[in-house]
């Protein structure tokens, strides 16, 4: 049976990798996108599936009630998912009044209208950023659903907010949800404000490269293809309540990162510019995903080594992309959609 699913933040870099995703996986399901096309989002990265009959694109802010209810109530979605958030860390801390608003005010909102009108599954996406950090020198220990919250950046803090208010509404307002809980993501179509399009971009254009402190903070990085399955697991076949977290196994100090992606361009590794730290700044990442594995069968498709590779091939060969993207051409596109 075809479903109705809103997407939110399907403009934006996961959202958009779930949509194609979607319409692949499950050509006869209709994908309605919700985006308010803040400067994260470009209705240029969805231009290849604009004229299906199976897609359609609100311009609207997820805080914004009237307009989200009146798109709820018109096309009575099966399910939604959020992907919508203010994500980038850095401005979260020069200003975080934006994080609050969209992440925790804007998923209520969403939250009220599937209540309202009777959504089958909410699906609310968050970050493993909400469970701090851990030492490096503790390579044995994993965040696993079960970790207390303990965040770090008005970013996590506002998705922790947001996590913990979809579990109220649900114990409150019966509301059906899953949330999962991802570690880093890279691929095609990301904001080149996040490490590995900045280095990418930047090496290309033989500039220096900024690495935050001694760079020797981990990540654990996933291809968003695979993410992108895993929220379709969840959404589909998840228990309703529960939380999953999603993770690659593939812990990569970032001072690794950025030399791999040096090593594959050919480029020196005196580009590397060791820059003041970022407050706050997290040691380790490191998820644990064992339940998904377990529950749902899911495993990684794409290891880092070939991931990565991908990724770095695919800005090489969409170059015009990131160069709307730099010099700020694509927002033009972004205001030419009327807001709801």
């Amino acid at each position: 049976m075809s479903k109705t699913i809103v997407v939110t933040g399907g403009a934006g870099f996961i959202g958009s990798n779930f949509i194609f995703y979607t319409q692949k996986k499950h050509s006869h399901d209709k994908i309605v996108c919700i985006d308010s096309l803040t400067y994260a989002g470009n209705i240029e990265t969805l231009g290849s599936i604009s004229g299906s009959d199976r897609f359609e694109f609100f311009r609207a802010d997820i805080c914004n009630r009237k307009a989200i209810y009146s798109i709820i109530e018109s096309i009575s979605p099966d399910y939604i998912v959020n992907f919508a958030a203010e994500s980038h860390v850095d401005k979260s801390i020069s200003c975080p009044q934006v994080f609050l608003e969209t992440n925790i005010v804007g998923t209520s909102v969403l939250m009220d209208a599937a209540v309202k009108y009777g959504v089958e599954r909410f699906h609310q996406v968050s970050t493993d950023e909400v469970y701090g950090d851990l030492p490096l020198d503790r390579p044995d220990l994993l965040f696993n659903e079960d970790t207390p919250l303990h965040t770090s950046s008005p970013y996590s803090s506002s998705k922790a907010g947001a996590d913990l208010l979809a579990m109220a509404y649900r114990r409150t307002y019966g509301l059906p949800l899953t949330i999962s809980r991802c570690s880093n993501n890279y691929g095609p179509y990301q904001f080149p404000e996040k490490l590995i399009p900045l280095m990418v971009k930047r090496a290309l254009c033989n500039k220096k490269l900024p690495v935050y402190g001694d760079g020797r903070n981990v990540r654990d990085w996933l291809y968003v293809y695979d993410h992108c399955r895993a929220v379709d697991m969840i959404l589909r076949h998840g228990r309703e309540g529960e939380i999953y977290n999603v993770g690659g196994n593939n812990e990569k100090k970032n001072i690794d990162v950025v030399k791999l992606i040096l090593s594959y361009l050919e480029k020196p590794e005196s580009l590397i510019e060791f820059v003041d730290d970022r407050k706050g700044h997290d040691r380790r990442y490191a998820i644990d995903s064992s339940k998904i594995r377990r529950d749902l069968g899911w495993v990684p498709e794409f290891s880092f080594e070939t991931g990565i590779e991908m990724t770095i091939q695919w800005y090489i060969d969409n170059c015009r992309w990131l160069d709307r993207i730099t010099d700020g051409s694509y927002l033009k596109s972004n205001s030419e959609v009327p807001f709801r």
